[in-house]
């Protein structure tokens, strides 16, 4: 596995360029000469991470304070699937 190294101002003007690179292996992004950021492949962060894939639903269960009701509103009438010109 590879590691590509790219600065902030490189990542920035080239993110499919990033992308591709990181399908090779890990890529590290650099601030001022240092590195500041890691871009990986999804499947290698969950492997790191020891997590699994979340759905939205999870996702979005999870965020404080996100417990409300929420009712879709009904509409009433006759709707037609043709265009108006049919």
């Amino acid at each position: 596995m590879s590691v590509s190294t790219l600065s902030s101002r490189d990542f920035a003007l080239g993110v499919s360029n990033a992308m591709r690179l990181a399908s090779e292996g890990p890529v590290l992004i650099t601030h001022c000469g240092k590195p500041a950021f890691a871009l990986l492949k999804i499947e290698d962060y969950y492997r790191l991470s020891k997590t699994k894939p979340r759905s939205l639903l999870d996702v979005m269960d999870a965020i404080p304070g996100g417990d409300c009701d929420f009712e879709v509103p009904r509409m009433d009438g006759d709707f037609d699937s043709r265009s108006p010109t049919q």
